[in-house]
């Protein structure tokens, strides 16, 4: 079983490396695409609501293809599933830059969601395996990494925009280093591999009760930040007059804030409780919402934005770690909070969309921020998120949905 194997503390550091600079990678893919959804939108001839319509696809594609990341891990073992998904999702960022119109927009974002989801479950379940066997909390700061990587593929992307790069040349440039990237940092991270006497995964299980309560806090801390991550920039653009270069720097001010909350997550959470971290979080979100709907100017708008991304970042790691602790079935409450929170990142870009063609880009942004209240109200749903005195790795149980031996 996995929880039996004993490694050095040098082998989980490497892994740790590994799964944090996978992430990374991860990251730069969404990073990369959200910078250049206005360039994408021009390109394909598409309105504020069918653009909102298109972005739907990426969580129906997802919605359908996560429950297969567990068998195909379960079958070709931790690491070479890793691998394979992540090269997909890589080369999946070249597809929406292609579209000629809405119909191939769907599809490319079909495909996009589904590969994103994959290897998003696929990294998350090595990274729980290793912050188990290290019997530390380090789940914050590998979805810090993410946005670092989020960070670094805006920052590309701002770039781009700014002196007018064609998307299509950008996305192709990045989905080739980023593949290869990925690739390079698979080889390190930990191979679970699944016994003869492991039964496969179902490929799908309701959550229990406690994971739904749960997944609300996160549905709106995640809403909150993919519509700021996807509509940053149109906001600044249509609503501000903000031209292509500045309206992109604001999705890398929003990563930023979000990387660095992260990065820092763990030791905050540490100290303070996950219920404070959480309540005063939201605090800082509402305020940022507050921003961005009276803001005057782009300025105001990004300090806006920059503030939503602070107080939202560690809210979906300490739904995870509140579900692992929720009931006698970890797993299954992790996977529950899972879905209902990815689920929210990927439909909230396509609801942005929907109510901004009915009202307007403000009037949308107005209820993300009443969502973000609904994190200081709701907080106290995560107090099962605060480390104990004992852990997992204590014990050898492991907090993923599978095990196997480890290499």
């Amino acid at each position: 079983m996995a929880g039996e194997t004993v490694f050095s503390t040098e082998r989980l550091r490497r892994a740790r490396f590994a799964v944090a600079a996978v992430f990374c990678v991860h990251g730069a893919v969404t990073g990369s695409f959200a910078t250049r959804i206005p360039w994408i939108q021009d390109h394909a001839d598409v309105s504020a609501g069918q653009l909102g319509l298109a972005l739907a696809f990426p969580a129906i594609g997802a919605s359908l293809a996560m429950p297969l990341a567990g068998a195909i891990s379960h079958r070709y073992g931790a690491r070479t599933a890793l691998r394979g998904l992540l090269a997909l999702w890589t080369l999946a960022l070249i597809l929406p830059s292609l579209a000629p119109n809405i119909y191939g927009l769907c599809a490319a974002l079909f495909a996009y969601g589904a590969t994103a989801g994959m290897s998003d479950v696929a990294m998350n379940a090595l990274g729980v395996e290793v912050e188990t066997r290290m019997d530390k909390s380090i789940m914050s700061s590998l979805h810090g990494m993410w946005s670092v990587g989020a960070l670094i593929g805006s920052a590309s992307g701002t770039v781009a925009a700014h002196f007018g790069t064609d998307a299509r040349l950008h996305h192709l440039v990045a989905a080739l280093v980023l593949t290869a990237l990925g690739l390079f940092f698979c080889q390190g991270v930990l191979d679970l591999q699944s016994t003869p006497e492991d039964e496969a995964p179902p490929r799908f299980s309701l959550p229990p009760k406690s994971a739904l309560v749960i997944g609300a806090i996160g549905f709106c801390g995640v809403f909150a930040e993919g519509a700021s991550l996807d509509w940053s920039a149109v906001y600044l653009k249509d609503e501000l007059g903000s031209s292509a270069g500045v309206a992109a720097a604001s999705t890398t001010a929003f990563a930023l804030t979000m990387a660095i909350a992260r990065l820092v997550g763990d030791r905050v959470v540490d100290r303070f409780g996950a219920v404070r971290t959480v309540r005063v979080g939201g605090v800082a979100a509402t305020v940022g919402g507050v921003l961005v709907v009276l803001a005057p100017h782009a300025v105001v708008a990004m300090a806006g934005f920059g503030l939503i991304g602070l107080g939202v970042a560690v809210v979906v790691p300490l739904a995870f770690a509140a579900a692992g602790r929720s009931g006698p079935n970890p797993s299954q409450a992790i996977a529950g909070v899972a879905t209902i929170t990815y689920t929210s990142g990927l439909i909230a870009p396509s609801a942005i969309g929907g109510i901004a063609d009915a009202t307007s880009l403000m009037f949308s942004f107005g209820l993300v921020t009443l969502l973000t209240f609904g994190l200081v109200l709701g907080a106290g749903v995560l107090r099962q998120g605060n480390r104990p005195t004992s852990t997992a790795a204590a014990t050898g149980k492991s907090a993923t949905a599978s095990s196997g031996q480890v290499s």
